[in-house]
């Protein structure tokens, strides 16, 4: 019997081609959207004509019109993600990787190759890495992460405050996940400008990808080398010295998941978050009223605007259906959190409030699921909240209309959030409080000799409200991290 050649996408239906006369783009082989090119201007508008023309799962096409599928559905992408026995991240399964469409230098090859890592593991494997990985993250201290958020949020906001006018997304929501994550990883001598730009054109997908990837790499194989020789308490130490006894490799692949996933999503989310108290004045309201707090409203976020669009990629272990679509053995699958949190069967009115409900695809799911979250969250409502609390009166700079993004398949991601306020003070970051000096006492003063039965007539000790009121304080500082 002679198999049937592979169609793009894993298709066979001729209709798939875009409404006639279509004047937005030009399509691909068989019709098809591509997620490229100018069909990417705006891949939100892309995904509901997909989800108007094909229902919740679309066939597409990636870079050098490597075929794919977009899961578009919420329920079709929950099922996706949490349906090992059908669909894996395993990328060596993958037709078109097999058949040679995907060239080594593919722009989004970080993303597609294979890699030592419990993302891409299935059974036992992937039990070992994440074991690795989760044991890790278990022994991270979350107060003095928090700590930390508070100082590098501090330290950020000193460097513009004084000018009255910032940039919330370059001085702010992209360097503040990557200072903290060097520091959680234990590199904090890499953190520096060339290291945020690095990673942000690595998941860009660009043409200098591959070698933003590779400067990235070569920061986490040091660390590997001087915490394998040399442990501290940081998050690498812990890998390194976790039962599950991981390689060199492993251990800086791992890394390297770490932080690209907890930077791109919360660099997003951050930039996201501020975007929405400063734009739509029922969350400003709402949060100054005290009916939202700063969680909730990162939480509603995640649901409008999720860190990445869509996340590379699953792959059809066997002939399947999905969303009405037959997939066959091989397929490749985008996991598209984006279009999925507005499917209209679940959010049939986008301008409702989603307070409470946490049921976003923004972390992913199943076996997969986003280990780190609760760190990305942290950055972002401790980022948010101290750099409100210093800068109360901030205010957009400029037209909301004239707000930009710059988009890609991966994510969504805003250019610029100019901003002003009124010229504030530097403020003084201490070091950690269990580095503070402890402070001299005074010596206590003796009692009077009493005898038996005699009542100390000196009135018990009252502290003053001045020192009350200075301890209140302090502890608060300590508490901020500043």
């Amino acid at each position: 019997m002679t198999p049937e050649p592979h169609s793009p996408a894993g298709t066979d239906d001729p209709a798939l081609g875009p409404p006639p006369g279509c004047p937005a783009h030009t399509p691909g082989p068989g019709g098809l959207h591509r997620l490229y090119g100018p069909d990417a201007a705006d891949l939100g508008g892309l995904y509901e004509r997909l989800r108007e023309e094909h229902g919740p799962v679309a066939p597409v096409l990636l870079h050098d019109d490597v075929p794919m599928w977009v899961v578009l559905g919420h329920a079709e992408n929950l099922h996706l993600v949490r349906t090992p026995s059908q669909f894996t991240r395993d990328s060596r399964v993958w037709t078109p990787l097999l058949e040679g469409m995907v060239e080594p230098g593919h722009p989004l090859m970080p993303h597609i190759a294979w890699q030592p890592i419990c993302s891409h593991a299935e059974g036992a494997e992937h039990q070992r890495l994440r074991a690795a990985v989760t044991g890790a993250m278990a022994t991270i201290d979350h107060r003095g992460i928090r700590r930390h958020i508070g100082r590098y949020t501090q330290r950020l906001v000193n460097e513009f405050c004084e000018a009255g006018r910032a940039d919330l997304v370059t001085r702010f929501a992209e360097p503040l996940p990557m200072a903290v994550m060097c520091e959680l990883l234990g590199m904090p001598e890499e953190y520096n400008e060339r290291m945020v730009q690095a990673a942000r054109d690595a998941l860009k997908g660009s043409e200098t990808a591959n070698a933003s990837h590779q400067y990235v790499l070569d920061a986490l194989s040091r660390l590997t080398a001087r915490r394998r020789a040399r442990p501290e308490e940081d998050f690498a130490s812990r890998l390194i010295a976790h039962p599950a006894r991981l390689s060199d490799d492993e251990v800086r692949e791992h890394l390297r998941l770490v932080l690209f996933a907890a930077y791109e999503t919360t660099a997003n989310l951050l930039g996201n978050a501020l975007r929405m108290v400063l734009t739509e004045p029922g969350f400003r309201a709402q949060l100054n009223g005290g009916q939202m707090t700063v969680p909730e409203a990162v939480e509603q976020s995640l649901w409008d605007e999720p860190p990445f669009s869509t996340v590379f990629a699953y792959y059809a272990k066997q002939d399947t259906e999905l969303g009405g679509q037959r997939i066959r053995r091989g397929d490749g699958l985008l996991f598209a959190p984006a279009p999925g949190n507005i499917d209209p069967r679940v959010r049939p009115d986008l301008t409702a409030g989603m307070q409470g409900n946490r049921s976003h695809l923004a972390f992913g799911g199943g076996p997969h699921e986003c280990p780190g979250q609760d760190i990305g969250r942290a950055i972002a409502d401790v980022g948010v909240d101290a750099l409100l609390m210093r800068l109360p009166d901030v205010q957009l700079d400029c037209e909301e209309s004239e707000l930009a993004w710059r988009e890609s398949i991966a994510s969504r991601h805003l250019v610029s959030l100019p901003v002003r306020f009124e010229p504030k003070p530097q403020q003084d970051v201490t070091p950690l409080p269990g580095h503070l000096p402890v402070p001299p006492q005074p010596a206590p003063v003796p009692a009077p000799a009493v005898g038996p039965g005699v009542v100390d007539p000196r009135p018990a000790a009252v502290p003053e409200p001045s020192r009350l009121r200075g301890s209140w304080q302090r502890l608060r500082r300590w508490w901020r991290g500043h």
